[in-house]
């Protein structure tokens, strides 16, 4: 069961025509802003199923990319989102893909800059909430409803345990903890929701401890 609530059904405050393809869509874009930690100077945005067929009409490119540019659901600038990217010189190309996706609202983001790029894999479930299923290779499952950080580290004995000990330390309580690995001993993926944002403080005495080497927040 994806809802909690009578509210996720209904779905958020937000910039029509459709909760699935207009505020799904802007969340998709607003969490990859977030974890790439600045506007991109370039998105590549392919649409699968009928994210594919209906973009256009529903108004799924413009959220999308107001999402990117960090525009909440419902703020009235998503419109003219497009426009205003442009403006702040952010290149942006859709694309439509034939595959049949597991989700039929599928979205995947290629973004960056001169100093880097990151890959997304969104799906809007309805009511407006989302999922992001893929981050740079990786496998994960992060709603981005919940406070959350993402922690890249070496797949070494004791990593996760040390997160957690920090975590602990600080009374953050977690409410869901994943880990997605590519190779047994190479490049790991923990994603950990929490009840609570967390400061910035401890954000850098979990980046300063043995095997880890990138951490990122999603604020509530």
């Amino acid at each position: 069961m994806k809802y909690k609530s009578v509210f996720d059904i209904i779905g958020p405050v937000m910039i029509g025509p459709s909760s699935s393809h207009t505020a799904g869509a802007a969340r998709i874009g607003r969490v990859a802003r977030t974890l790439f930690g600045r506007v991109p100077k370039w998105a590549k945005i392919y649409f699968y199923g009928s994210f594919a067929e209906t973009y256009k009409g529903h108004g799924t490119d413009v959220a999308i990319v107001g999402g990117l540019l960090d525009f909440d659901t419902f703020d009235e600038r998503i419109i003219n989102s497009i426009n205003l990217a442009k403006e702040q010189g952010l290149h942006i190309e859709f694309f439509t893909e034939t595959a049949v996706p597991d989700h039929p609202n599928t979205a995947r983001l290629v973004i960056g800059d001169e100093i880097g790029e990151m890959e997304l894999v969104g799906i809007s479930i309805g009511g407006g909430k989302i999922e992001i299923t893929e981050l740079n290779g990786f496998e994960l499952r992060l709603t981005g409803h919940h406070p959350a950080i993402l922690v890249v580290h070496n797949d070494r004995f004791g990593a996760i345990a040390a997160v957690s000990n920090v975590l602990s330390k600080y009374e953050i309580n977690i409410g869901h903890m994943e880990v997605s690995r590519k190779e047994v001993g190479q490049m790991a993926l923990m994603v950990i929701e929490v009840d609570h944002n967390i400061d910035e403080f401890i954000l850098k005495e979990i980046q300063e401890l043995p095997n880890i080497t990138q951490v990122a927040r999603v604020v509530d």
